[in-house]
């Protein structure tokens, strides 16, 4: 699995997802460093968007790597 890394603060980029996904709340984005996958997971339950969409999103907001996805 691939490790994220921020070019920017968690805090802007969640402030970012809670815009696009407004039902979201601060549990849903609870951010932990080597647990991507469990937030990619919590993210896709909570707005019915596939992985794929998930990444591409966060990838778009200010992550620098490929998320490896498990099937």
């Amino acid at each position: 699995m691939s490790e994220w890394k921020l070019k920017k603060s968690w805090r802007h980029i969640k402030s970012k997802i809670k815009t696009k996904w407004g039902q979201l709340t601060d549990d849903d984005l609870r951010y932990e460093e080597g647990k991507e996958i469990e937030l990619v997971r919590r993210l896709e339950q909570k707005t019915g968007k596939s992985r794929e969409d998930i990444v591409d999103y966060l990838n778009h907001l200010s992550f620098t790597s490929d998320l490896k996805l498990r099937t």
